[in-house]
């Protein structure tokens, strides 16, 4: 199947907030436009107080970058801007600098289906200042959503236990692009489909869906109806047997079940969307043994999330296919990750990279200042720790002392002799052409399911998990106090 790429094929330019507009045209007044900045984007805390996330986004970011442009009709909305007093918001000539602006940035960032904890850089973007500051909203609009719908649907799935989880939230999604990018990220963390048929034309997703309740309530009987729809798809049969009583739709089923079997065809399982879930698929599971039909799958619905999935599971209800729509595709309990975008670094006159800190009195919002990169060590294909390190840094040493960003008490010792070691940031662009070679959304997928597996269940519980070490290489944690030292006026003595 032939995957779409650049899913927005114009520019997007001014999908954007406002202030970044006016900072844009103040450093282009104030001769900072084409001055050098390294930004980074990252989160500062899991969402659904889990113990990781699962990166996704990056995809839609090529798209946006490859597209960035301000176009003529862009231009003309900016003309026509006016301040309180009727004058031009912005000059004549920063428009006709807009209008010559090709993006030209460098960009390195972790690649979709990474698990990525706080702190780490998942986005570096280095370039002229005004592209880098352009590139901020949008870049956490894709990123902040997408990750943390990858992040939701890889909790469900771990919750399923193997079983397939298919997403069917189309219906309850927040518009239609957020349908869209939510099918992409619910696959991307581990559903093995989507009931969105244009996210499945777009991206390749596979597509799965069978009939609802009104099918069957525009029949006399339930059983016309399942007769109906066995000769509309004889190879493709789920039942969905709660439109008047689940246990007379079981038998209903298995009716039709049969009729199909003496056709050559063989009934795939039924649906069950209300009710007790634990209760009725036990019943089912018997009437349908008894039947004859132990292969035959039985399909839960009903608002399911990872902590109804895993209560049904200590129930031993016996589900073996998991619907999950609203509160996946919404991330209903967490309805934002909060990623941000922060100034490194900025190149002096005479040329060399000065970093730049944010000072805050909560330590959690004090970001990492430097052009930074991240590393991943790894044994016998498991996640040891991850290492935030300025650019340059000699990995060929064997000792690293990390220090976790927010509380220096925490502390990490890593021998890196006989570990595996992965550089999470790769590189994207380069001044501003693509240089990744882009991975279909199958290899993505796969790729969330080895880095899955890198890490220890402790981590990946719902309640309380495991932190995972991630801390700041030494030199890097030193210059980061130092910082914070001198922009409070602090000589630490």
């Amino acid at each position: 199947m032939k995957i779409t790429k650049d899913l927005y094929q114009g520019s997007l330019a001014l999908l954007t907030d406002f202030y970044q507009l006016t900072m844009a045209y103040a450093y282009w007044k104030s001769g900072k436009a084409e001055e050098e900045a390294v930004f980074n984007l990252f989160f500062r805390k899991n969402p659904f107080q889990g113990g990781y996330s699962v990166a996704a986004g990056l995809d839609y970011i090529i798209d946006f970058c490859r597209n960035f442009r301000f176009e003529e009709d862009d231009l003309r909305y900016l003309r026509e801007m006016q301040n309180t007093d009727g004058s031009p918001t912005f000059e004549s000539a920063f428009i006709e600098y807009l209008q010559n602006m090709e993006f030209s940035c460098d960009m390195e960032a972790v690649e979709e289906g990474t698990v990525v904890f706080p702190h780490l850089p998942l986005i570096k973007v280095k370039g002229p200042l005004i592209q880098c500051q352009l590139l901020e909203t949008p870049l956490l609009n894709i990123i902040n959503f997408q990750t943390l719908i990858a992040t939701k649907a890889a909790r469900i799935v771990y919750a399923a236990k193997g079983d397939a989880v298919l997403e069917f939230g189309l219906r309850r999604a927040q518009g239609i692009d957020g349908a869209l990018a939510a099918s992409r990220a619910a696959y991307i963390g581990g559903c093995a489909s989507t009931s969105n048929v244009m996210a499945g034309k777009l991206f390749g997703i596979p597509v799965s869906g069978t009939h609802a309740h009104s099918w069957i309530m525009s029949f006399d009987t339930e059983l016309e109806a399942f007769k109906a729809y066995a000769e509309a798809f004889p190879d493709k049969c789920v039942f969905l047997v709660d439109t008047y009583d689940t246990i007379n739709g079981v038998k209903n089923a298995i009716e039709v079940g049969k009729m199909l079997r003496e056709k050559g065809k063989e009934m795939i399982g039924i649906r069950i969307d209300s009710g007790d879930l634990a209760y009725y698929s036990n019943i089912a599971r018997e009437m349908l043994d008894a039947a004859g039909f132990p292969d035959a799958k039985i399909v839960a619905s009903n608002d399911l999330d990872e902590q109804i999935i895993t209560s049904l599971k200590m129930q031993e209800a016996s589900i073996n296919v998991w619907g999950v729509g609203t509160k996946l595709v919404t991330a209903y309990d967490q309805p934002a990750l909060g990623a941000v975008y922060k100034l490194a670094a900025i190149k002096t006159e005479e040329g060399t990279w000065e970093p730049k800190v944010k000072v805050s009195q909560q330590s959690i919002k004090i970001n990492i200042p430097g052009i930074q990169n991240a590393v991943r060590y790894s044994k016998n294909g498991k996640a040891i720790a991850d290492m935030i390190y300025l650019e340059g840094e000699d990995l060929s040493n064997t000792q690293f002392m990390i220090i976790d960003p927010v509380d220096p008490t925490k502390r990490k010792k890593i021998n890196t002799n006989g570990l595996d070691q992965e550089i999470l940031l790769k590189p994207i662009f380069i001044k501003g052409q693509k240089v990744y070679e882009r991975r279909d959304i199958h290899q993505i997928k796969q790729n969330a399911e080895r880095n899955m597996g890198m890490f220890d269940k402790a981590h990946k519980r719902f309640v309380n998990p495991h932190i995972y070490p991630v801390g700041l290489e030494e030199k890097l944690y030193d210059i980061r106090t130092q910082l914070v030292f001198k922009m409070k006026n602090y000589d630490g003595a």
